[in-house]
């Protein structure tokens, strides 16, 4: 395979503003690299000190086993992940400070400080130990948004069983595979969650899908929409009716460092979804350090991340990161659009929110409703900006630099994965100059390159393969059930280190620029261009909101660039304005990235954690049917329309 070819010019450098840098846990960039480098020579003593934040019931004998490609971290140590959320600030003014700062759809509030919280937590570990829950089961969690999602992970922590949380918008048979693939024991739910004004049956899907799932004897059910469900006799149990009866008394199991804190399923481009498998100690250890690192967290700061706790970035930048630094959470159950697109801004506004954490997709879609709906509401609260998911357009970057953070505020623009546990290349916001488009550094302890197939590092400029060449705290320890699929799809690739799947290439000053995934590479007259930097360049049109690109296939070429485009709102489609696109590109870029076909769309076929689902649209623009795994598929009625439009 050819080296990947990078097209995208991006010359825009935002330095630090001193006040924050005063202030900041990092102030500068030579103090990040001397850091960085200390790591570097021995990341055993780093990630030690790191883990030394946190308590444990028993210290480590070692740091690191690494056996390729397996990992234990903090050898022999024992420690609880609920206790280091919860039990270690009551002993400190933290025990009245708002723990988690909630917000239902359609109006509700709820706040919980952290003694609040501990008891909650407390309760329900004792409901699910009455339960007949045992250190070591696997318990799986399908619910709205609500701080009892967040109750029942910590609960589940407390006493050992791992959670395996699926995301409240999957069907019946997502939550089939997941609960038989995992053999969970209990299934705590909702009867129903909103969104966007609508009532999500959860029960009913529950229901349909243990007549498939011999392992579960017990199912909690939490009310709350009242909605009339159905309650099977002596399986399905009231949350509140069992919390009524439970002692909020419940001392924390002091667990080995490796023990599974959770399961997290994520899916591949066909096959069954892979379920990731996540222990305590290192994990974290490392979600504890980089929030309070990259976001550079204050005890007085208000922290939002947009993330529903059923994807990975809930787990890690809602729940344990967060909480495990005593940080004040903001939950919101819905939709950013509901009842109207300025739904994010009141939040932040009334809220006082410091910290806004979000996806390039959410980004996207504000800029496609236009800037008058943030224009209405102060948003100077605001201090730091974060994006996560995938790489962010530089003019994406640009308009919320501009718009939300009023040009004061840094963006930390996070790279990682399901896989990673968490973020692994960021800005620290006190100490790195930012680019737009761009992640910039490997954070302390992360030896990251870019290297072509036979893992030897490309020079500046070139694309090719993003890789971690040693391992971390909070790494994948396998894929439940299959560890020899954990070792073909991670560790054989390329020899000898961790392929992201992701293609990438490093500038002159050591900066990284996430190009997409691999599999989503086009290959055009012999080069291979990524695509995230041919839609920077269609995005980079004042007419565009959002683009995909995808290749299909061409007689002369190989493949031809198929672009799927969705126009700000007040633009119409036309040919002229495909011209238009296609000359803009080539100025941008150059002629080897010119679309050879652009298709006009109102919306683009995502997950619902808000990522495009590029083989989806190639299947489309290729002319095929529809393959593999759909589950994570937010509106399937996407596919349907842009057929339709291709007819």
């Amino acid at each position: 395979m050819a080296d990947i070819t990078s097209v995208l010019k991006e010359k825009r450098v935002f330095k630090p503003h001193k006040e924050f840098s005063r202030n900041a846990h990092v102030k500068s960039l030579t103090e990040y690299k001397k850091i960085y480098q200390a790591s570097l020579k021995n990341p055993e003593a780093f990630w030690a000190g790191k883990a030394k934040e946190l308590h444990w019931f028993k210290p480590w004998k070692k740091p690191l086993v690494w056996e390729f490609p397996n990992a234990k971290w903090f050898v022999g140590g024992k420690i609880n992940a609920s206790y280091n959320c919860l039990d270690r600030h009551l002993s400190s003014w933290r025990r009245n400070k708002a723990a988690l700062i909630w917000e239902g759809e359609n109006g509700e509030e709820r706040v919980l400080t952290y003694q609040d919280l501990h008891r909650e937590v407390c309760r329900f570990a004792n409901v699910l130990k009455a339960l007949g829950t045992m250190k070591g089961d696997r318990v799986c969690l399908y619910m709205p948004l609500v701080p009892e999602l967040a109750v029942a992970m910590l609960a589940c922590a407390r006493i050992g069983a791992a959670h395996s949380v699926i995301f409240g918008g999957f069907s019946s048979q997502a939550i089939r595979d997941r609960i038989n693939d995992a053999r969970c024991k209990i299934v705590v739910t909702a009867d129903g969650g909103y969104r966007r004004g609508a009532v999500i049956n959860l029960k009913n899907n529950v229901d349909e899908a243990l007549k498939e799932t011999p392992t579960v004897k017990q199912v909690v059910v939490l009310q709350r929409t009242k909605e009339v469900i159905h309650m099977q006799l002596g399986r399905d149990h009231w949350w509140h009716a069992l919390m009524s009866e439970a002692s909020a008394v419940n001392e924390a199991e002091p667990l080995d460092s490796e023990h599974p804190l959770y399961i997290l399923y994520t899916s591949g481009s066909t096959g069954k979804p892979k379920g990731v498998l996540h222990t305590t100690g290192g994990y974290l250890t490392q979600t504890a350090f980089t929030t309070r690192w990259v976001f550079d967290l204050k005890e007085e700061d208000v922290y939002w991340c947009t993330a529903d706790i059923g994807w990975v970035t809930g787990h890690s930048y809602v729940v344990y990161g967060p909480l495990a630094n005593g940080a004040s959470v903001v939950m919101y159950e819905g939709a950013p659009n509901w009842p109207d697109p300025s739904r994010f801004w009141r939040i932040i506004e009334k809220y006082r929110v410091n910290i806004f954490y979000t996806a390039p997709t959410a980004i996207r879609a504000f800029i496609k409703w236009g800037e008058d709906w943030p224009r209405k509401h102060n948003l100077e609260s605001l201090r730091l900006l974060g994006t996560v998911g995938e790489p962010i357009n530089p003019e994406a970057w640009m308009w919320y630099h501009r718009v939300i953070g009023g040009k004061r505020c840094p963006i930390v623009d996070t790279w990682w994965q399901t896989e990673t546990g968490a973020i692994l290349i960021s800005a620290l916001p006190g100490a790195t100059p930012l680019k737009p488009g761009s992640a910039t550094l490997p954070l302390p302890g992360i030896d990251a390159a870019v290297v072509n197939k036979e893992g030897k590092e490309v020079p500046a400029n070139s694309g090719g393969y993003l890789v971690i060449r040693r391992p971390w705290p909070a790494m994948l320890r396998t894929i439940y059930g299959d560890p020899a699929r954990y070792k073909k799809q991670y560790w054989s690739e390329i020899p000898g280190v961790y392929f992201a799947g992701d293609g990438a290439r490093r500038d002159e000053d050591g900066y990284f620029w996430v190009m997409g995934r691999i599999d989503d590479v086009i290959k055009v007259s012999g080069h291979r261009l990524g695509t995230s930097e041919i839609e920077s360049a269609l995005v980079s049109h004042e007419t565009v909101a959002e683009a995909a690109v995808v290749g299909r296939p061409d007689e002369i070429t190989g493949e031809a660039i198929a672009a799927f485009v969705t126009l700000e709102n007040g633009h119409v489609p036309s040919e002229d304005l495909k011209d238009l696109l296609r000359s803009h590109v080539t100025k941008e870029i150059g002629s080897i990235a010119r679309p050879a076909e652009i298709r006009f769309t109102d919306t683009l076929p995502k997950t619902r954690s808000g990522k495009i689902m590029r083989r989806l649209l190639r299947d489309i623009a290729s002319g095929r049917e529809t393959l593999g795994d759909t589950t994570t598929l937010e509106d399937f009625s996407v596919l349907a329309r842009l057929r339709k439009e291709e007819e």
